[in-house]
């Protein structure tokens, strides 16, 4: 590491893991009542997106942590 440069380090456990996938569940259920996908298109691409947001959170929360 050069002289100046900041690390970041970070371990994700089994808690932090737990959060992801309830706030996964929670975004994946606001977002299915707030537009009501017609099609199985629309359900996985806002599945994917609420798990994306949920890693996000988790990950951000664990570098203001670190």
């Amino acid at each position: 590491m050069l002289h100046g440069e900041a690390s970041v380090n970070f371990h994700l456990g089994n808690a932090d893991i737990v959060v992801i996938i309830a706030l996964a569940l929670l975004s994946s259920l606001l977002l299915a009542l707030r537009f009501k996908p017609a099609s199985w298109k629309g359900i996985v691409v806002e599945a994917v997106a609420a798990n994306l947001a949920a890693i996000a959170a988790v990950v951000a929360f664990e570098m203001l942590m670190a």
